[in-house]
C-alpha cells in the first residue's frame, strides 16, 4: 500500500525537498510488505500495457514499455505477478540490469479513467527453454513461439495516484463504441424527424 512504498522512497534528500517547499516532511511509515487486493489485481488484469523501470550498473534509470492482451501479466499469488516476455531488438537493458539489482517499479495508467498504480518489487528473470510450463501458463497459443524469457515479480508495495492532470484518452476500440453509440442516435433521431414531416 501507500504506506509502504513511501516507506521505500521517501529518502533523506526526499524529506529535506518537503521541508523546503512546504515546511515540514512528512511521516515515514514502518517499512512492510505487502500483498495485492482485488483491486489491485482486477486492475492489473485489465490492463494491456504497462511501464517497468530498473537501474543499471552505471547509476542510469531505465524504463520499458510492455504490452499484449489485457491480463497478459498473470497475478500468480497475492504477491506474486508473471508475464512472458517476447523476442525484441536484442539490447537485453532490463536483463541485464535485474541480473545485477533486481528491483524494479512497474506503473500501469487507465487513461480511460484517470487512474494509475505503482508496484515496487524484485524481479527474477528466467529462460523460457527450459521452464515450458510456465510458458504454456503463461502465453497465448499465437504467442508461444515468440517467449524468450519468464518474469516474475514478487510485490512489495504499491501505491494509486491521484487523478490530477491525467489527460483522459479512449483507445480505438474504445472510441468505436462511443461513436456507434451515437450513429444510433442520430439515425433514430432522423427517423422521427422523417416521420414528423410526413405528418
Amino acid at each position: 500500500m501507500a504506506k509502504g512504498f513511501l516507506a521505500r522512497t521517501v529518502t533523506p534528500a526526499v524529506k529535506e525537498m518537503q521541508e523546503h517547499y512546504y515546511g515540514e516532511a512528512g511521516n515515514v511509515p514502518e517499512m512492510k510488505d505487502v500483498s495485492l487486493r482485488a483491486r489491485e489485481t482486477d486492475f492489473i488484469a485489465s490492463r494491456d500495457s504497462f511501464y517497468m523501470s530498473t537501474v543499471g550498473e552505471t547509476g542510469w534509470p531505465y524504463m520499458q514499455h510492455r504490452g499484449g492482451p489485457k491480463g497478459f501479466l498473470k497475478t500468480l499469488a497475492p504477491d506474486q505477478l508473471a508475464f512472458a516476455d517476447f523476442k525484441g531488438n536484442r539490447q537485453l537493458l532490463t536483463v541485464g540490469n535485474t541480473s545485477a539489482n533486481d528491483r524494479v517499479c512497474l506503473f500501469f495508467m487507465d487513461y480511460v479513467n484517470r487512474t494509475r498504480l505503482k508496484i515496487l518489487g524484485h524481479v527474477e528473470i528466467f529462460d523460457a527453454r527450459e521452464h515450458p510450463d510456465t510458458v504454456d501458463e503463461l502465453a497465448t497459443p499465437d504467442t508461444l513461439d515468440l517467449v524468450e524469457r519468464i518474469v516474475k515479480i514478487r510485490v512489495v508495495s504499491f501505491d494509486w495516484n491521484c487523478p490530477y492532470h491525467i489527460t483522459q484518452r479512449f483507445d480505438e476500440i474504445e472510441a468505436g463504441g462511443m461513436i456507434a453509440s451515437l450513429q444510433k442516435r442520430v439515425l433514430e433521431l432522423e427517423a422521427q424527424v422523417k416521420r414528423l414531416k410526413s405528418q
